[in-house]
């Protein structure tokens, strides 16, 4: 393999980024004109079921599970394969081009929400729930959100995509982000040897954080065989925690919403009613064709 050497100045003249080339790009900004849906709910969100996204549909699920009905909300698909995120209106709700983003219409002068972990907090906020209010669980809680938000990029943007989804498979790469992963499980590892949930005896909007990441890392649904080669089997708290918040029934609804693979029975890719989840998967759709 050639040295690549690099220039003095960088420039833009060929795709990269493998198999999300075509979504790359190195400027903001919308790409064409496109408004968004709106529905019947107050809550309005876009997105794709990511782990990223994965975290508010759950939080949504697990809030009307409470009985919250002001957390009903009508979920589109957003297909950032094909660029959706780049459309005006999207734009508008979230400068940065990426899912999730809410709308909360229920407010005098409707409210935008952008980035997981703000929507997290906003609607732990707004309906008092999975956000402890005394002040050092509280903290802890944040502690806990934030070092996802930090620590997931070398997981995701590193590891899986030199595992996973590069063009060329690179030793360095891969060891490097190999090596910070398994980091990162030991350190959740130690946490949940001496907590039940991230933030203490509590489950809270860290756990629905961290849990889409490295829940599902632990659970083999990442990265193709990332599982064995990074022997997740290991970490035997990692997976006790996984499997408890695998177990809640809202967190197995918030999985299905705006899936776009996997079984077919799995993916309810709109939700705009709770019964949605029993007529509009996507095996019923197709079986109904």
């Amino acid at each position: 393999m050639n040295q690549y050497i690099p220039p003095k100045v960088w420039t833009w003249n060929k795709p990269n980024g493998g198999e999300f080339a075509s979504i790359n790009r190195p400027i903001a900004g919308p790409t064409h004109d496109k408004k968004l849906p709106v529905g019947k709910h107050p809550l309005q969100l876009y997105s794709l079921a990511t782990p990223n996204g994965q975290k508010v549909t759950i939080m949504l699920e697990e809030l009307l599970a409470l009985g919250h009905k002001g957390a009903e909300y009508d979920a589109w698909l957003i297909k950032i394969g094909d660029g959706d995120q780049f459309g005006s209106g999207f734009v508008e709700v979230n400068p940065n081009s990426k899912i999730p983003a809410l709308m909360d219409r229920s407010e005098p002068k409707p409210v935008r929400v952008f980035e997981s972990g703000s929507i997290l907090t906003y609607l732990a906020e707004k309906f008092g729930e999975f956000l402890p209010t005394e002040r050092a669980a509280r903290a802890e809680t944040f502690s806990w959100l934030f070092w996802q938000m930090g620590s997931a990029p070398y997981l995701g943007g590193g590891f899986g995509h030199f595992y996973a989804y590069a063009p060329e498979k690179i030793e360095y790469a891969i060891d490097r982000f190999a090596m910070e992963t398994k980091r990162q499980m030991d350190v959740l590892d130690r946490r949940l040897a001496e907590s039940e949930y991230l933030a203490g005896p509590d489950y809270t909007i860290a756990d629905m954080a961290v849990w889409p990441w490295y829940g599902g890392l632990a659970k083999g649904r990442s990265y193709n065989d990332a599982a064995r080669f990074l022997s997740v089997h290991e970490y035997k708290n990692v997976q006790r925690w996984a499997d408890a918040i695998d177990a809640r029934p809202a967190v197995s609804r918030g999985r299905m919403v705006n899936r776009m693979s996997g079984d077919p029975a799995f993916q309810l890719r709109e939700r705009h009613d709770a019964s949605d989840f029993e007529t509009k998967t996507q095996d019923k759709l197709q079986a109904a064709e």
